[in-house]
């Protein structure tokens, strides 16, 4: 408020002021009149944050990016990086879901560009193949963080988006898959960013046209990424008073526009023109012939999947369900519906549920910003266990299929004379990347395993068929010598079973990498990996 003038000259100086005011009034007046977005858009600062927050987040994501040296599933890599390294340089290995048509090449598109430019300037190293698509993926989940943090920002007030913020962070199971190729990641960053426009009560960033889109793109990378969205797509409709300018000028084109690329795309690749969302839900969910990969009871999510996702969050999820005000209640109800709908399909996996995470640690935030007399205690709790879960499950757990394919990068790269090596992974099908981490056309071979698409009754893969009696398959196979591989990749469980085989081939262990502590069915603690010689026997060690 301005005080009162007491001299003829601050009055004429407040009259100066006022009408300046006014000018100043009515520009905010025509920005606001432009768009949200636009508003909200001119806090300043890089992502409209302070540019010290944006630095800390990105090189944080970037520690966890090298943090992380474990394998999680074969998805991270055979439906990303493989199918980009056979696009750019023209060999590798494709799935059967790529000849089947059930995935589209959208989401690798993206590191085959990161490919060709490294191809185009001469840096195409295996190391920089590797790392680059995976520091790409973790930039982008630092964008997802930073606007997960905003929109609590502007929902609560900065207090709660700091706890929000921290929750995000410090969650074991996205510090495990942020930076992970897989499409569920890519899927988490969308439905993050996605949610920073949507119109929930209280936000300064709505933009139909913006978050319609990237729900779009998240569809057609991955079509399961629909599902947590149905009920925020149908609140916004039951909400929206001029719903057919919602369906006509918003929803409509937007669908348009990005089914439309997407066939392009796919018809560049495929060479034909192919719906290969209608084919994935009609695989993994019409047909639910996911559940060649494994099933598990309808309750796993609600018993075993979200508490382990969720990890020592659990308890402060719960808490935070009963503080946060209503307008939260639809994220609830987002949750609850995916954790449903992935119920009733027979195959399931953590990362399914990996997109509405993010939703739970809103949650989590209000939680600990409602503790008072136990709130340093808690909030020590959270951050130690989580990123000793975080650790132990980046570097240690699972970290023998990387290990090994570093060594075989080394038989092309720094033995010439091995130019005739040859590799067979005998271990359950793509326990290992391919071509994609060692980037020399270099003979190798895995077993297989493509689901039954025929329908036959009594289907064996031939994995299934190799673990029946690996010794009996293996001389069969291979009845002379002439067509042996000169490198054996095998799990430590099965050493014993094809001993005999070993031996007579003049096969000899020459390099032992650990993988798990936790060995179960045809996977094993270590990974070994024979070399034939010529003369000789096999060493025993």
């Amino acid at each position: 408020m301005e005080r009162e003038p007491r001299d003829g000259s601050l009055f004429f100086r407040g009259v100066q002021n006022r009408s300046h005011e006014k000018t100043k009034l009515r520009k905010r007046k025509s920005a606001l009149y432009l768009s949200p977005e636009k508003s909200g858009g001119r806090r300043g600062g890089l992502l409209g944050e302070n540019i010290y927050l944006v630095l800390f987040t990105i090189v944080l994501r970037i520690c966890n990016c090298f943090l992380v040296q474990t394998s999680f599933v074969p998805d991270e890599y055979w439906q990303s990086l493989e199918v980009a390294h056979h696009m750019v340089f023209n060999y590798g290995y494709l799935t059967w879901e790529w000849t089947e048509r059930l995935r589209g090449y959208t989401y690798p598109l993206i590191f085959a560009s990161i490919y060709k430019i490294l191809h185009l300037l001469g840096k195409d190293s295996v190391q920089l193949l590797i790392w680059i698509p995976r520091l790409a993926q973790a930039l982008l989940s630092a964008i997802a963080d930073l606007r997960l943090y905003s929109l609590m920002k502007q929902l609560e007030n900065q207090q709660v988006a700091r706890w929000v913020f921290f929750c995000q962070l410090c969650s074991w199971f996205t510090w495990y898959c942020c930076t992970r190729t897989l499409t569920n990641t890519m899927e988490t960053v969308l439905t993050v960013i996605a949610l920073f426009y949507y119109p929930l009560e209280g936000s300064k960033s709505i933009n139909s046209i913006k978050y319609s889109s990237l729900v779009a793109l998240a569809f057609i990378i991955r079509p399961t990424a629909v599902i947590p969205w149905i009920p925020l797509l149908f609140r916004h409709f039951w909400q929206e008073q001029r719903k057919l300018d919602l369906i006509l000028h918003q929803f409509l084109p937007v669908g348009v526009v990005t089914l439309s690329w997407s066939l392009i795309i796919d018809r560049m690749f495929f060479g034909q023109w192919t719906l290969v969302q209608y084919n994935f839900l009609k695989f993994n969910v019409l047909q639910n012939l996911g559940t060649f990969y494994g099933s598990h009871s309808w309750h796993w999510y609600f018993s075993q999947g979200f508490p382990v996702v969720l990890g020592t969050h659990l308890p402060f999820f719960i808490h935070g369900c009963f503080l946060a005000p209503k307008r939260y209640r639809i994220l609830l109800v987002t949750v609850l519906w995916t954790l449903l709908v992935y119920s009733m399909l027979s195959h399931k996996e953590f990362r399914f549920i990996y997109p509405v995470l993010p939703f739970c640690m809103v949650f989590c935030g209000y939680s600990l910003n409602h503790l008072k007399t136990w709130k340093k205690p808690a909030l020590g709790f959270l951050f130690l266990s989580n990123m000793l879960l975080a650790l132990y499950t980046g570097l240690v757990h699972q970290r023998g299929t990387l290990a090994v394919m570093t060594h075989i990068q080394e038989l092309g790269y720094n033995n010439p004379h091995k130019s005739a090596a040859s590799v067979f992974v005998m271990m359950p099908c793509h326990s290992t990347p391919f071509y994609s981490h060692v980037h020399y056309p270099l003979p190798m071979r895995f077993l297989q395993c493509p689901p039954d698409l025929t329908g036959k009754s009594q289907y064996l893969d031939e994995a299934d068929i190799f673990y029946l009696n690996p010794l009996n398959w293996l001389n069969k196979e291979f009845p002379n010598n002439s067509t042996m591989p000169t490198h054996l990749i095998i799990f430590s469980i099965l050493e014993e079973e094809i001993k005999a085989f070993l031996i007579s081939r003049n096969y000899e262990r020459t390099a032992v990498f650990f993988h798990t502590h936790l060995p179960e069915g045809r996977t094993g603690s270590h990974i070994y990996i024979y070399e034939r010689k010529l003369k000789g026997k096999l060493n025993k060690r």
